[in-house]
């Protein structure tokens, strides 16, 4: 069986790493798992970022983007702010915040987006 979903990390240095994996339950969970490991890091040392004449604060900055793809034009992720904090969010180009439930955090409203999205 091909693997049907990919993760994708992206990291603010430019590097990137590519994993295929059989069921999107295995694939979240990898994505997870990394980038848990990730922002506990970020969290512990966050700095402000200069660029394009402007000082960014690290809950404005994406330090890690982790994306997930698979079939029927599944697009989902989750970014690792600069401040450790994690946002999950839908679609590519135009990237959609995911709006959390009471007691969801970022791992749980992307599960809960893409078992609906998969259905």
């Amino acid at each position: 069986m091909a693997a049907a979903f990919r993760v994708i990390i992206r990291r603010r240095d430019g590097e990137t790493e590519k994993r295929r994996f059989a069921t999107l339950a295995d694939a979240i969970d990898d994505l997870e798992t990394e980038l848990r490991s990730v922002a506990s890091v970020i969290a512990r040392a966050p700095r402000v970022e200069r660029a394009l004449g402007r000082d960014y604060e690290p809950g404005e900055q994406v330090a890690v983007r982790g994306e997930l793809r698979g079939p029927g034009g599944l697009r989902a992720g989750v970014d690792v702010r600069g401040d450790g904090a994690t946002v999950a969010f839908t679609g590519v180009l135009r990237r959609r915040p995911i709006a959390l439930d009471d007691r969801e955090d970022a791992w749980a409203g992307l599960r809960r987006e893409v078992s609906l999205a998969t259905r």
